[in-house]
């Protein structure tokens, strides 16, 4: 089959494409044939070497954390021969091998059947990067957040800012806002239906104001990080909570702690060790009825082949797209 992997850590260039044997299969485990990969920033992380060395798999290294397929050995996933399915969990291409081959062996618990109304590309635009799961769990489990209150998820090209604004809409907030840090890309999001500040054009504080009538998100998830937190903390109503996500733009943040004191604000970090697998399993179940329903629409910026993974890799590291960037396998 052929796989994209590497043999040491570094830039784009060291992701060969290869020829490799079939995965093996371990008990109870399954075989899927992939089709199409996501591309995500962990992957990047990883192949640059900025991952401690206990916390992945030794060299080499085949890149991948989510995809669609179909399985080809069921093993004891319960699920036939030839079912379409999402593989979405577990820490594919960090402690095993990944998606981006032509098959890949795969725990039956990190597996979810896709529904018949919803095409490959647009399963695998749902999870790659995770913003969508991660905005439902973080609205559901974390924030305890209910139908007509606000959100705001900043970032208007990534994950977690494109699916929290779906995900809140769809479970009822008042507000669902983004951000963009130009006007070019707060058009892209404006077009696709969102509420987006423009930071080229007005601070957080002032569009979060306008947008609220002055009141203030109850939700924040902070998918960026770095200046931007401090700025969100500020932005909150009054019991408000912040989930920390994320730090594309860096992990210091300066806060004033008036925002914390008189909000009553809270503060909790997000990572998926705090849920189970049928916690996870039952969020992507309810994530891909929604995406068979038309009520989400997952953004895709461009499909590369496997054999353009570098490229794939390059232009959502440098470029930023608006949507999610993908493989064809």
């Amino acid at each position: 089959m052929r796989a994209i992997e590497y043999d040491h850590f570094g830039g784009y260039d060291v992701l060969d494409l290869v020829e490799a044997p079939l995965p093996p299969v371990a008990d109870g485990q399954a075989l899927v044939r992939m089709t199409i990969a996501g591309v995500s920033p962990l992957d990047e992380t990883v192949r640059a070497g900025h991952l401690a060395p206990a916390l992945h798999k030794p060299l080499p290294i085949r890149p991948g954390g989510t995809g669609t397929g179909v399985v080809e050995q069921p093993g004891a996933s319960g699920l036939p021969r030839g079912a379409r399915v999402v593989v979405s969990g577990g820490r594919y291409g960090v402690s095993a091998d990944g998606c981006w081959a032509e098959y890949v062996a795969v725990d039956p618990a990190n597996l979810v059947a896709v529904p018949d109304a919803v095409d490959d590309e647009a399963a695998a635009a749902l999870t790659t990067g995770a913003g969508y799961l991660t905005a439902y769990l973080a609205l559901t489990e974390l924030a305890a957040f209910r139908p007509g209150q606000t959100v705001l998820a900043p970032g208007v090209g990534g994950a977690v800012g494109q699916g929290g604004v779906e995900v809140a809409r769809v479970l009822g907030a008042a507000h669902a806002i983004t951000t963009a840090t130009g006007t070019d890309k707060a058009e892209q999001g404006r077009a696709a239906g969102y509420e987006v500040i423009d930071l080229s054009q007005e601070s957080l504080r002032d569009g979060v104001a306008r947008l609220t009538g002055g009141r203030g998100v109850d939700v924040v998830l902070d998918g960026v990080g770095g200046q931007l937190t401090g700025e969100a903390l500020g932005c909150l109503a009054v019991d408000g909570t912040l989930i920390s996500i994320g730090y594309a733009a860096g992990t210091h943040a300066d806060i004033n702690v008036t925002d914390l004191i008189w909000k009553n604000a809270h503060i909790h970090g997000f990572r998926f060790a705090l849920f189970t697998p049928e916690q996870v399993n039952a969020a992507n179940t309810a994530l891909l009825a929604r995406l068979a329903a038309g009520d989400l629409h997952p953004a895709v910026a461009q499909v590369f082949g496997l054999a353009q993974a570098a490229a794939a890799q390059q232009l959502l590291a440098e470029g930023r797209p608006f949507g999610r960037v993908l493989l064809a396998v």
